[in-house]
């Protein structure tokens, strides 16, 4: 089954970080990644822009657009992880293995999800290097 992994952490603190340090947390990450990448078990991985660059449309029959995420709370939604993993368990110890390689804030979230796209298959959404 595939899981998202959500990284959710304060984005001030974050986006305070120094070239170096953000370095430094994306190898940490990255040690993780080539571990799940060389069983087969990763997915796409995205850090998405600054909240300020987000834009949120309100569903509805008279649909309207608001400036930055829905969501209003301290910690934002950073980035997401896609990977494959036999049940919830295995999923949620990928994400406490995330954990430990990043920051000491935040938290992931684990949620199973379904891909939409007739006919695809987990492999063809990795892409080919």
């Amino acid at each position: 089954m595939l899981y998202a992994i959500f990284c959710y952490d304060s984005e001030s603190e974050v986006g305070a970080w120094t070239p170096e340090q953000d370095k430094a947390a994306i190898e940490k990450l990255a040690v993780v990644q080539e571990k799940l990448s060389k069983q087969g078990r990763l997915g796409p991985v995205a850090r998405l822009a600054p909240t300020k660059r987000a834009r949120t449309v309100k569903k509805g029959r008279d649909a309207f657009i608001v400036d930055g995420p829905f969501a209003e709370t301290k910690e934002a939604l950073l980035g997401f992880f896609v990977v494959d993993c036999a049940n919830e368990q295995e999923a949620i110890e990928a994400a406490q293995e995330l954990g430990r390689a990043s920051s000491s804030g935040g938290s992931y979230e684990v949620r199973p999800f379904t891909v939409f796209l007739p006919g695809a298959t987990f492999p063809a959404l990795v892409p080919t290097q």
